[in-house]
């Protein structure tokens, strides 16, 4: 499997995608790297992730780089030569599965647009992602929208279920996912009249097992599979979970320092239970997020996103690729069934 990977995207490149490259590589032998950057990016590369026979790597010059307060439109359309475009191009091409990114997201959804091009039956692509179930380690739930349409339609909503519950069957393993919409009450009546039609059409899709509605204090602990919401609702959680993570690690740091000698002791007698707590809410260990309904692989991953978070995203890229999963969707969205699972081509 070939991912192509932005190495000019995100806050902290290219050192956090050459570093995220390198644990890909290490943990996964069948993954493959095409690394698209300018020439220092690409010459900082070879020198940490090798060239020459037997390498897994390749190295595609892209001389510009789309940032992240440009107009995505105007910037991708202007910028034929960024790392992003370029990237798309290569999976395009045939030379390479999957592409992923940690630039902004606007951006890749325009890019992915015009490279791609949406799969038939969606009319705005969504952005979804994984996050850990709180209450049973190991096990996640999946949410779009997270970023990509503000003003999600009814039938934008029953598309994302659709899609969600592929993915989840085929990515995430879980046979039978429970579907649910996010709203201010689980009640049916509750919510504004895009939440109360968008419930309907769930009701009546065939192949989803919609739950109803779920709130947002209940959607960490997994009652459901896959959370469906327009991408402003979706965002707004997203960034105030992310913030409420660093807030709270910061807050357990300052009192365990303010509390003196038996704080200190106590600390570090639960330091092995608070970090472990820790790594389970941490994004970084779920990867990228998928662009759902772009007729190609596009995989992104946070502005912010260290190594491991980068690693993360080309193990999903890899995955959606690898598992057929464009073409399962295509077929129930075609249909109006969603099928596949566990390991699906």
């Amino acid at each position: 499997m070939r991912v192509a990977v932005d190495l000019m995207g995100g806050d902290r490149a290219p050192g956090a995608p050459i570093e995220g490259i390198s644990i890909a590589l290490a943990r996964d032998p069948g993954i493959k790297i095409v690394a698209v950057g300018q020439p220092a990016a690409l010459a900082a590369a070879r020198t940490g992730l090798g060239v020459g026979p037997g390498s897994r790597m390749g190295y595609v010059e892209a001389s510009e780089v789309i940032d992240n307060d440009e107009q995505p439109a105007l910037a991708v359309r202007r910028k034929r030569d960024s790392s992003m475009v370029v990237g798309l191009q290569q999976v395009k091409a045939g030379h390479a599965d999957a592409f992923v990114s940690c630039g902004p997201t606007g951006a890749l959804l325009t890019a992915g647009l015009f490279a791609f091009g949406r799969l038939p039956g969606v009319r705005r692509p969504a952005l979804g992602s994984v996050f850990p179930n709180m209450s049973h380690e190991g096990k996640t739930w999946f949410m779009l929208d997270i970023g990509a349409n503000v003003d999600a339609t009814p039938e934008d909503l029953r598309t994302y279920a659709v899609l969600g519950s592929i993915y989840s069957r085929m990515i995430l393993g879980v046979p039978d996912p429970a579907v649910a919409l996010l709203n201010i009450g689980t009640e049916a009546q509750k919510g504004n009249d895009a939440t109360r039609q968008a419930s309907e059409l769930l009701s009546a899709t065939p192949g989803i097992r919609f739950a109803g509605n779920v709130e947002a204090r209940d959607i960490l602990t997994g009652p459901v599979d896959v959370v469906i919401c327009d991408a402003f609702v979706g965002n707004i959680l997203l960034k105030g979970m992310e913030g409420l993570l660093i807030q709270l690690t910061d807050a357990i740091r300052r009192q365990l320092r303010a509390g003196g000698i038996a704080a200190k002791v106590g600390g570090m007698l639960a330091k092995p239970a608070l970090l472990r707590a820790l790594k389970i809410m941490d994004y970084t260990e779920y990867g990228g997020a998928p662009l759902f309904g772009v007729n190609g692989p596009c995989i992104k991953c946070h502005g912010s996103s260290n190594g491991t978070a980068v690693a993360g995203g080309i193990r999903v890229a890899a995955g959606f690729a690898g598992k057929g999963v464009l073409a399962a969707m295509s077929e129930a969205l075609a249909t109006g069934k969603p099928g596949g699972g566990p390991g699906s081509r």
